[in-house]
């Protein structure tokens, strides 16, 4: 199927829509940086959630799902604990309510309440701003790739080379395409920062809803449930799973199984621990210094954090797996009609267009790929708008030009990024693929952050000091140890070596915590009993807790530890039921399904009383 002129004007008026909001909230968002980095917390909780879900939909990231789905069926909802998609949970329950009470832009100027203006705070609060800028373009190149892969599928490099005064080697087309499209996003969300990304994020996700539907009807309506299990290995439809993975796609589609043994995750029950392990550390460390804690930065007040997070998983996960079932449904059952060979090698990562391109009829096409082309605008956007919070308020700000006027602090954010941008189109050159990055990111990255970022919640005793230290380490570790243990460990596939190797990292950020804590002073009482009272966290905080209660014994101390932790627990259980019902649903299995909706009852309405109810909002 190619597209017929209905589709074409569908993904213009999309892409035209996006620049005009840019250009129509260009004169609101430049009044100052509040209303450019945060739409002057005005913005309510369930568009900023709504936002929220529409960055996370990234086209890169559903690109991977339907690979998971296609070759892992129902044992593929486990692999995104790999990210973790469980710490919007974390941020929903507590974490939401604790970052916004500090009242700051960015994620470094909040490392300040925790560890004040000293030596060790500057050091703290630089290694953050480091630590932002390297996700930041780690996250760009992801985009990137992922979209440069979409379009290829789609406008054949045969279609635009008459049209172009250059020729471009095959194996760079999908660079191409890539660049047009982050020029397209940096555009409107350089003009209209978070006004500009929120709004253009609820046309964005109207669009992808409508598309997600659509293509899980079609599913439904297409394929049997005796057409799928003919397609399918045993098990394929069930998320239990064992220790290892029984998966044989043998005599079925015989390249799945060189694609299973090429991720590593043959061992599936010691590969989901280490996810669920994994997991609850990053969660507990909140949010990243992105556009996530951005958005919570945004919102009116704590309690509408909590909300805005929470609402994040209800919008997202039923919208995108429905579509992603939808998909992967389609291209097993008629996996002979896809095209996956690119650049003269079979591509998993090209299910998801190819399947587009062979099932989507004339109208839905348009849809489908406005909507896609959508989520990764909303994801590219958002993250090249958390760049120049932290480059321009952080650094320039604060230590180039202090006196700076705001028109003058938005110009420079114009310019960061477009940098940003550009260099993380060169990385992106570099990627092989949507999984090698992503791993990196997830696994290596977000290890070398853990430790520092769960103590500075939980343990009084961290200094600016250890923070850095601990940072520091952490991001050295996450660039070197897959390089040095790269050869140490043959069985293990490098994609997901930096899993394997974060407990590694755990320790060795660890130490750097430790020892630089131990070795240097204690944070000034002042700092650390205002950040203590200010955001009252749980946790080893004994010292800090009897100094505040001895100067003000009506202060009210967290004792919601284990509340919270139950909490956790089902609501993880929801989210995951969310996920698994509208998968259940596209393959009619109606049996499971019935679990998964009972168990998403029962963990709404204890999560309502227990949790809901008794949201603070100070």
């Amino acid at each position: 199927m190619t597209m017929s002129w209905i589709d074409i004007a569908i993904i213009l008026a999309y892409l035209g829509s996006t620049i005009l909001i840019g250009l129509l909230l260009k004169r609101k968002a430049g009044k100052n940086m509040k209303s450019y980095y945060m739409g002057g917390n005005k913005l309510p909780w369930y568009m900023l959630g709504l936002s929220n879900a529409s960055g996370m939909f990234d086209i890169s990231g559903t690109m991977w799902l339907v690979t998971l789905c296609f070759v892992y069926g129902l044992q593929s909802i486990w692999i995104p604990w790999l990210w973790p998609v469980f710490n919007q949970v974390f941020l929903m329950i507590f974490l939401s309510m604790w970052v916004r009470r500090s009242g700051v832009l960015t994620g470094a100027e909040w490392i300040r309440t925790r560890f004040g203006d000293d030596t060790g705070g500057k050091l703290s609060h630089m290694v953050v701003v480091l630590f932002a800028i390297i996700s930041v373009l780690g996250f760009l190149a992801y985009g990137f790739v992922g979209i440069g892969k979409f379009v290829e599928i789609f406008v054949p490099y045969s279609v635009v080379a008459p049209y172009l005064p250059f020729t471009i080697p095959e194996q760079y087309v999908p660079h191409f395409y890539g660049i047009i499209f982050t020029s397209i996003a940096t555009f409107y969300v350089m003009l209209g920062g978070m006004m500009s990304i929120v709004w253009a994020d609820v046309v964005q996700f109207t669009i992808i809803t409508i598309a997600s539907l659509a293509i899980g009807f079609i599913a439904m309506t297409k394929v049997s449930p005796d057409m799928l299990a003919a397609a399918t290995p045993e098990g394929w439809s069930s998320p239990l799973f064992s220790w290892h993975l029984d998966l044989d796609w043998q005599n079925i589609v015989t390249e799945v199984n060189d694609k299973i043994a090429s991720d590593g995750y043959s061992l599936f029950g010691l590969f989901v621990m280490m996810l669920l392990f994994k997991g609850v550390l990053v969660s507990a460390a909140g949010p990243a210094p992105n556009y996530d804690m951005q958005k919570i930065l945004a919102t009116k007040s704590p309690k509408e954090a909590s909300l805005m997070s929470g609402f994040v998983s209800v919008a997202l996960m039923p919208i995108r797996y429905f579509m992603i079932a939808g998909f992967t449904v389609l291209a097993v059952v008629f996996y002979q009609d896809l095209n996956l060979v690119v650049g003269g090698k079979l591509d998993f990562e090209s299910i998801l267009p190819s399947a587009i391109l062979e099932f989507a009829p004339t109208g839905i096409l348009g849809l489908l790929l406005a909507g896609l082309l959508a989520a990764f605008m909303s994801t590219f956007a958002s993250t090249v708008n958390a760049a120049p919070a932290y480059l321009v308020n952080d650094i320039y700000k604060r230590y180039i030009n202090p006196e700076a006027s705001d028109k003058k602090l938005i110009h420079a954010s114009y310019l960061v990024s477009i940098g940003v941008v550009v260099i993380s189109t060169f990385i992106g050159f570099a990627v092989q693929s949507i999984n090698s990055v992503l791993q990196w990111l997830v696994s290596g990255l977000w290890g070398g952050y853990v430790v520092s970022n769960v103590l500075k919640w939980y343990w009084w005793r961290l200094n600016g000091f250890g923070y850095f230290w601990g940072m520091l380490a952490g991001i050295i570790g996450a660039m070197l140890f897959p390089i040095i243990f790269a050869g140490q460990f043959p069985e293990v596939a490098s994609d997901i070596l930096p899993l394997y190797l974060f407990p590694l990292l755990l320790v060795f950020a660890a130490i750097g915590c430790v020892a630089g804590s131990y070795l240097t002073e204690p944070e000034k009482p002042e700092i650390i009993e205002n950040f203590y009272k200010t955001v009252r966290p749980w946790g080893f905080w004994g010292p800090v807790k009897q100094a505040v209660l001895a100067k003000d014994p009506d202060f009210k101390v967290n004792t919601n530890f284990k509340s919270d932790m139950v909490n956790v627990t089902v609501g993880i259980v929801l989210q995951t039921c969310l996920v698994a019902a509208p998968i259940f649903l596209v393959i009619k299995e109606w049996q499971s399904l019935t679990i998964a909706v009972c168990l998403l009852a029962g963990s709404a309405i204890f999560l309502k009383l227990n949790w809901y109810n008794k949201l603070e909002d100070e």
